[in-house]
């Protein structure tokens, strides 16, 4: 397909395609109760939709430990991951209307990617969670990444791997730092007032639903050379 022709849909999954709230709320809330913190739903809204180092950091410097170095981070990443996986492995949340969105936009022409600051494991047992192998043409992650959301660097790899222009991209978020991330990018989005989010958090995408059922290919394509 024609680059200047090309329409790209970049999705974040958590909170997006993927109603993980509670599942991630549950793993952090255990990993911070074993190193001392009882963490609060205000802090773990604070935070979701970041990498897990920043999220450790400032974990442990509420408890008032040292510094961590990359192993203990490493370790306590893996501890939540883990957990997190087995509670979606348990029921897998799919955000309603996820599925059929996905595949009207690939059935308008649409290329699709993922844009996730989740580790590979996580994408994958979503991607497959939500029987889209075959949707996704491209899927970064947080290890594909040095920088995470509000930096640009996730989506602008989804964009580069497909081949198509920033101005020919929409991206799906549900956390205000991933809709700075897009608009850095140069991108267009829409903000999902998901569990755990508002309107008012998200009042900086070009589109603001609180379902993705609001949501149709001709609908999206007109938020397209918006910025």
């Amino acid at each position: 397909m024609d680059p200047i022709n090309a329409r790209a849909a970049i999705f974040d999954l958590d909170g997006t395609l993927v109603d993980s709230h509670d599942a991630h709320f549950e793993a952090w809330t255990i990993v911070a109760r074993e190193i001392g913190h009882a963490l609060t739903a205000e802090q773990f809204r604070s935070q979701f939709g970041r990498t897990n180092p920043p999220i450790i950091r400032e974990l442990l410097e509420w408890t008032g430990a040292p510094p961590p170095d990359d192993d203990r981070i490493a370790q306590l990443a893996e501890r939540k991951e883990s957990l997190f996986r087995e509670r979606i492995a348990q029921s897998f949340p799919v955000m309603p209307g996820g599925p059929a969105l996905l595949a009207s936009l690939r059935g308008a022409g649409w290329r699709l990617a993922v844009g996730s600051s989740a580790p590979p494991a996580n994408v994958a047992a979503s991607i497959e969670g939500l029987d889209a192998d075959e949707l996704f043409e491209a899927s970064i992650t947080g290890d594909d990444v040095r920088h995470g959301k509000p930096d640009p660097e996730v989506f602008l790899l989804a964009a580069s791997r497909l081949g198509v222009p920033c101005d020919r991209c929409v991206v799906f978020e549900d956390a205000p730092a991933g809709i700075e991330a897009a608009r850095r990018a140069g991108m267009a989005c829409v903000g999902l007032a998901s569990k755990g989010r508002t309107r008012e958090e998200l009042a900086a995408a070009d589109l603001v639903v609180d379902a993705l059922e609001a949501l149709s290919p001709e609908l999206i394509e007109g938020l397209l050379g918006s910025k």
